[in-house]
């Protein structure tokens, strides 16, 4: 099943027709008819459209949220299944949408379609940041960010892609919002707040080379420029076998093991070939971050369990899914023909728990999400 959170902002967008710059300063009349009728609201109306024309797929989609009119009230109308995470007051507020996303972050939810503006989108960022993909479904007053869809179908478009196992680009995207400050000076300027990890339906090939085709030396080589535009001196890198991780080895000038781990810190080779035991002894003796580079098997699309069985189950769980970075061409993507990345490190409940989507590292500032299953294929 696809796990879609839903966050709406029942609000969203009413403060326009009273001349307000958002729904924080709502009257709680106006509020309250929200509570008790959808048509009173802007954004329930359009959350209830992007959700129908999911419904082609409700069987592969269960959508997760707040009860009542952050979530429930829009999936029942469009006939969706429903879980309920727990629930925001009658009239609720921006700390609900706060709390909304967090809980939304602990189901592991695939994604979060938040209906909303501005202000929805800095709530949602200050909560989860960049943990989870999100999905701007505009419907507010105040839409300086560039984190939405252009209308309710779009947004389906994008989600309908994700739950078809289509290759869906993921990036950071801009959350803004009015400088307050300016805007008591009579000046309308928006700030910037942060970025949130969004998808959108994009080429299928990350550039134009030789014909339109990737070469995959190339791929291989704009993989590693993103990866050492990102490289962190305290990190320790532990680097997986495959062709794809090489570029990273040579860019930063060293030998590699093409069928092994190689363990990097500060641009030095601390161990070649590594086994589990190597592995969880540097680790012991590491205070900072973690990387794991993976790559997929080419026509079988295995990311755990072979080929780096040196990963135990024990060191799987002891690093973290959030600290592995899987990479791989589109080219090798497209070769899997829908079928999903595989995990079969010989634990069934690790397994079960990498399930989902992932973000798969594709080229230079490029990525796209990609379903991971546990036996599906």
């Amino acid at each position: 099943m696809f796990k879609l959170g839903l966050i709406v902002n029942p609000y969203a967008g009413l403060g326009g027709p009273e001349g307000l710059k958002g729904s924080d300063t709502l009257p709680d009349g106006l509020r309250q008819s929200v509570a008790e009728e959808m048509a009173n609201s802007r954004s329930l109306p359009r959350a209830v459209r992007c959700l129908a024309a999911l419904a082609p797929v409700a069987e592969q989609l269960a959508v997760y949220g707040f009860d009542g009119a952050m979530a429930e009230q829009a999936c029942r109308e469009a006939g969706l299944t429903f879980t309920s995470v727990g629930r925001a007051e009658a009239l609720s507020s921006a700390e609900d949408t706060r709390r909304a996303a967090q809980c939304l972050l602990s189901e592991q939810v695939d994604i979060v379609l938040f209906v909303g503006g501005d202000g929805t989108a800095r709530d949602i960022y200050s909560a989860v940041g960049q943990s989870l993909p999100v999905l701007g479904l505009p419907a507010g007053v105040k839409m300086h960010s560039a984190v939405y869809a252009v209308n309710p179908q779009a947004a389906a478009a994008i989600l309908r892609a994700l739950i078809d196992g289509d290759l869906v680009d993921i990036g950071l995207q801009e959350v803004r919002d009015i400088d307050e400050a300016a805007f008591a000076q009579g000046r309308v300027r928006s700030r910037h707040y942060g970025e949130l990890m969004v998808p959108r339906l994009g080429g299928f090939l990350q550039q134009v080379k030789q014909g339109g085709r990737e070469v995959e030396e190339l791929v291989i080589a704009d993989i590693a420029d993103e990866l050492m535009e990102n490289y962190d001196e305290d990190c320790l890198y532990i680097v997986g076998p495959g062709s794809t991780t090489t570029g990273f080895m040579e860019a930063l000038g060293l030998p590699y093991t093409l069928l092994g781990f190689d363990l990097v810190r500060g641009g030095e080779l601390l161990q070649a070939d590594a086994n589990a035991q190597q592995i969880s002894e540097v680790m012991d003796h590491h205070q900072g971050p973690i990387t794991v580079l993976i790559t997929a098997i080419g026509g079988q699309g295995h990311i755990l369990g072979r080929g780096n069985q040196q990963l135990t189950p024990a060191l799987i769980r002891r690093i973290g899914r959030d600290n592995f970075q899987v990479l791989a061409s589109k080219g090798k993507l497209s070769g899997l023909a829908g079928r999903p990345l595989l995990v079969d490190s010989n634990d069934a409940a690790l397994d079960a728990q990498w399930q989902g989507f992932i973000a798969v590292t594709t080229g230079y500032r490029d990525q796209v999400m990609y379903r991971v299953s546990a036996g599906e294929v």
